[in-house]
């Protein structure tokens, strides 16, 4: 049965085609080795065709319930006239390009920044990029399993090819009679995209605003070694953007649709601030690597330790951490050497006045700028 309205209490992972808006479906898609579970797609009707934010992950289950999910509000995928992709990762993208593969009529768009990670997939090197990065980090067991997953998994080049357009900057697009604003919000991916449509009070978000957990930052490849370094910074600024915005409903990638934006954004900058403090806490004890300090927070809602998480999401909270350290060493608090080919952090000698402490729980954290 494929509902258009989600009972509550219902998963929002459940198939269908769920009306959020006048003209606007959310239908979730399978994820069925990953975590997160679904991706959702949004559906924007018109009598011009049919317009996608986002396409999903290019696997059987996904493309059978895709369909399904159109012929319950009366369309097929023939009928897609364009997709908006928020970002280059395959739950995403991979889906949008096979559609359009088949065929042969939908126009699939992406930000111009994301082109270096599409090469990478591309040219089936982007997951070295990644074991580099956390042997730098100082997992090198990590570094081996991810080796090891790149190995075992593969790219089929039916599922990834380029866009047939390019988004750069921030600017208005016409979508079925409303007008969306795509804004760049660089921090996931660099060339991430979110899109407002004002005047329904909606705000695509993709993976930039999620609602019931924190997005991976910086997790993409092709990246120079300076542009390594910033995701973080990048991300708090995208979410400042988005602050900007008038506070709309958050239509997330992965989760239901029940936030405002403001609020969720409000969250996701006092968790990394939060998660700051904690780095300085951690740095307080002594110098260490980025795999030291994360073996030393919490991770998920569920408060994991890193040896308890697998190795993909053990790699991502390692790299997430040494994003973390290079935000606070940019900002002046810590200090960065480099020993046989290993990052180690140590507090820095002075601290700039500016600086205000962290508190969390009611305990102090450490200092901030």
């Amino acid at each position: 049965m494929w509902r258009v309205n989600l009972p509550t209490g219902q998963s929002w992972t459940e198939p269908g085609a769920y009306r959020v808006a006048s003209g606007v479906h959310r239908i979730p898609l399978p994820l069925p080795t990953d975590g997160l579970r679904a991706v959702n797609v949004y559906l924007i009707e018109s009598d011009a065709g049919l317009t996608c934010i986002d396409g999903g992950w290019a696997i059987p289950e996904s493309r059978k319930r895709f369909e399904q999910a159109l012929r319950s509000v009366g369309h097929h995928p023939r009928d897609i006239t364009s997709f908006l992709v928020t970002h280059v990762h395959r739950d995403h993208y991979s889906q949008a390009i096979s559609l359009r593969n088949e065929f042969g009529r939908a126009v699939v768009a992406l930000g111009e920044r994301e082109r270096p990670a599409l090469q990478s997939v591309l040219d089936a090197d982007g997951s070295t990029e990644f074991v580099d990065r956390l042997r730098r980090c100082g997992a090198p067991a990590l570094a081996r399993q991810w080796a090891g997953i790149r190995m075992e998994g593969g790219r089929d080049p039916r599922k990834w090819d380029w866009p047939d357009r390019w988004f750069s900057g921030d600017f208005t697009m016409e979508v079925g009679g409303r007008t969306l604003r795509a804004v760049h919000t660089p921090g996931h991916t660099e060339g991430h995209y979110v899109f407002a449509d004002l005047e329904a009070g909606l705000l695509f978000s993709g993976d930039h605003v999620l609602p019931t957990i924190t997005p991976s930052v910086g997790f993409t490849a092709g990246l120079t070694a300076a542009a390594e370094r910033r995701p973080l910074a990048d991300f708090l600024g995208s979410l400042a953007k988005v602050r900007q915005l008038p506070d709309l409903k958050v239509l997330p990638a992965h989760g239901g649709t029940e936030q405002r934006s403001h609020e969720r954004v409000d969250e996701l900058m006092t968790h990394h601030d939060v998660r700051l403090g904690l780095c300085l806490q951690v740095l307080d004890a002594g110098p260490a690597t980025a795999a030291d300090v994360a073996a030393d927070l919490r991770w998920t809602r569920h408060q994991h330790r890193l040896k308890d998480l697998d190795p993909f999401n053990a790699g991502l909270a390692v790299m997430e951490t040494a994003l973390h350290l290079y935000l606070l060493e940019a900002r002046g608090h810590l200090e960065r050497s480099t020993l046989d080919g290993v990052e180690v952090y140590r507090l820095a000698t002075e601290v700039d006045g500016s600086d205000v402490r962290v508190e969390h729980d009611g305990r102090e954290l450490g200092c901030i700028r």
